[in-house]
């Protein structure tokens, strides 16, 4: 495994359990996010002029809070992360739900297998070279017609973590700008269809980014 990989699982791992108590019940909160992501579940219903059906992937699912709001929202759904803490956690808060451990640079699912796919902050660790294989993935396994969700944060350049959830941590995030993610979606063959961008509200200290984008 590569070393930045490494750094972050081992990180995610030593977070986990505190991760998923901390941001419990955030959803509930967080009406932006329930938009967006209705938004999304409502476009991968359909596209406009065909219905499109499937399983929607949500890579990098941590403790599985996006997963079962989707689920909540009537997708048939699935998580994927990096971390076996962050799965296993995922994994007893939900078991009526199925969670793996996987990458989402090499994904083990067929080509156009899925109808959509939520990177909710998981593309956020992707150094910026590892970055259009990750984009060429996700049209790999997304079918045509299926949707693509991300939500990161705004800004330019890697952030190195120390601290987190009451853990010293080593990991680096990256703030992104939307205009390079757009560019790199448009290079993997997606179209985006949806950008907005938000400011911060407590504790985030950086504006927030969603893009909606199709194959």
């Amino acid at each position: 495994m590569l070393a930045h990989l490494e750094r972050t699982r081992t990180a995610y791992d030593t977070v986990a359990v505190d991760y998923a108590r901390t941001l419990e019940g955030l959803m509930a909160d967080s009406p932006a996010d329930q938009a967006v992501l209705a938004d999304f579940a409502a476009a991968v219903r359909s596209d406009g002029q065909a219905q499109v059906s499937g399983q929607v992937v949500d890579v990098g699912c941590g403790p599985g809070r996006i997963t079962i709001h989707l689920h909540e929202l009537g997708l048939p759904v699935r998580g994927i992360d990096l971390s076996p803490a962050m799965v296993a956690e995922a994994r007893r808060r939900y078991p009526h739900l199925d969670f793996q451990v996987g990458c989402l640079t090499e994904l083990d699912l067929p080509d156009a297998s899925v109808a959509g796919l939520v990177a909710w902050y998981s593309i956020i660790h992707l150094p910026p070279g590892e970055r259009p294989a990750a984009f060429a993935e996700f049209g790999r396994v997304l079918r045509p017609g299926g949707r693509l969700q991300f939500a990161f944060q705004v800004g330019d350049g890697p952030v190195e973590i120390e601290q987190a959830y009451g853990h010293r941590v080593s990991a680096t995030a990256y703030r992104l700008d939307p205009d390079h993610i757009e560019q790199l979606l448009r290079a993997a063959g997606f179209t985006v269809l949806t950008r907005q961008v938000r400011g911060p509200i407590e504790p985030e200290t950086t504006p927030q980014a969603y893009l909606l984008a199709g194959r």
